[in-house]
């Protein structure tokens, strides 16, 4: 039965002094910490450091020299009359310049099914960026057995499932960087994060394994230097935001977040526009990062005209060899030829995706696999009308 928008509205208008009540403290909290963000953006790096010295997770420290940037804003000056004119300063800037980025999905184990069976799909989006148009899309699949999913059905065996997915896609970026070790003119897009702050809901053998995943990467990226980079477009991490309530000894706010924080400032974000580079203090998660604790920097680039800025996620080393100047224009041109997004990542989710078609093939040759391997394998009723629908 459809929702009635009456009760919807008669709940709202009763419930409105709650959300008012949010909404005016929610704007105070955020004033407060604009106007720390204002203060503590014209002290220097060294002596935010030397207020942060002996303050363990911190929330965040600057790795690049802060400058004279009111609110921590670094001006692109990037500015274009048409399209023509922003696509001929991508061509000018990643020409040559490999690109890539994968992406997973997966069809989960099915109660339709006697035996419990998944599929695990990654597929993959590598662009050259030159005139001959070369560029690489392809797949990878594995079939889980009962074996590995452990349980039947049900949240742990979903969750063994992602834990696969997010291997195969974190293995196949290792692959890429093994492949260009030592390029000067590339670049893998991690679509996330880098620090797997997600993963603290969880017991610990699976936050584990979703750092040990990333470490992988972040250690081959710095072993063979090949750029990687974690892009977050609507990221709510609070590194600068926790940074700033030491500094200025404010109330503890998890409503804020430094996108929200750094979109009001006064002197607004243009596309293109960064903040500085800092290095990541997070308390929690990073812990299990070991020799990668203190090595993982990030940096907020604004990607729209409206919206938040984009949080960008960095390998220290990017910044200690002085690449992240041209490693942040491959992002913005990315960026750029998708009107808003890594054009990379966009097409390697088009490629991944498992549609509702690609499923019903899988249940129909399982089921004839089955068969032929005069294995038992019974379908719900259900399940046997869908096949012979079609």
């Amino acid at each position: 039965m459809p929702i009635k928008p009456s009760q919807i509205l008669s709940l709202l208008d009763r419930k409105r002094e709650e959300f008012m009540s949010f909404d005016r403290t929610a704007l105070q909290a955020l004033q407060q910490y604009g106007t720390a963000l204002i203060q503590m953006s014209q002290k220097s790096d060294q002596a935010l450091l030397k207020a942060l010295e002996g303050i363990k997770d911190c929330g965040a420290r600057p790795l690049e020299p802060l400058g004279l940037f009111p609110e921590w804003m670094m001006h692109s000056n990037l500015s274009w009359q048409n399209r023509e004119e922003s696509l001929e300063w991508v061509r000018d800037r990643i020409t040559g310049v490999s690109t890539f980025s994968v992406d997973g999905s997966q069809i989960y184990p099915s109660k339709d099914f006697s035996i419990p069976v998944a599929l695990v799909q990654i597929g993959w989006f590598e662009n050259d960026h030159l005139e001959s148009g070369k560029y690489e899309k392809d797949i990878a699949l594995d079939v889980m057995t009962p074996n590995d999913l452990k349980v039947g059905r049900g949240d742990l065996a979903d969750r063994r499932v992602n834990l696969r997915r997010f291997e195969m896609e974190c293995d196949r970026i290792v692959q890429y960087i093994e492949e260009h070790a030592g390029s000067r003119s590339c670049l893998a897009f991690f679509d996330g994060s880098l620090i797997a702050t997600f993963a603290e809901a969880f017991d610990e053998e699976t936050k584990n394994f979703y750092v040990r995943c990333i470490r992988t990467v972040l250690q081959a990226s710095e072993d063979y230097r090949v750029p990687v980079v974690g892009y977050v477009d609507t990221s709510t991490a609070r590194d600068l935001t926790e940074m700033l309530q030491r500094l200025c000894q404010l109330p503890e706010r998890k409503t804020i977040h430094d996108a929200q924080l750094l979109n009001r400032a006064k002197n607004q974000m243009q596309w293109g526009d960064r903040t500085p580079i800092f290095l990541s203090q997070r308390p929690g998660i990073r812990d299990l990062y070991f020799e990668h604790r203190d090595r993982i920097a990030f940096t907020y680039l604004k990607t729209t005209q409206d919206g938040y800025p984009a949080r960008i996620e960095l390998p220290v080393w990017i910044y200690e060899e002085g690449w992240h100047e041209r490693v942040l224009d491959w992002v913005r041109a990315e960026v750029a030829i998708g009107g808003g997004y890594p054009y990379v990542i966009e097409t390697a989710d088009q490629v991944a995706v498992l549609k509702n078609d690609d499923r019903q093939t899988f249940y129909r040759l399982l089921q004839d696999w089955a068969e032929k391997e005069d294995l038992t394998l019974r379908l719900s009723r259900k399940m046997i009308s869908k096949v012979r629908r079609r």
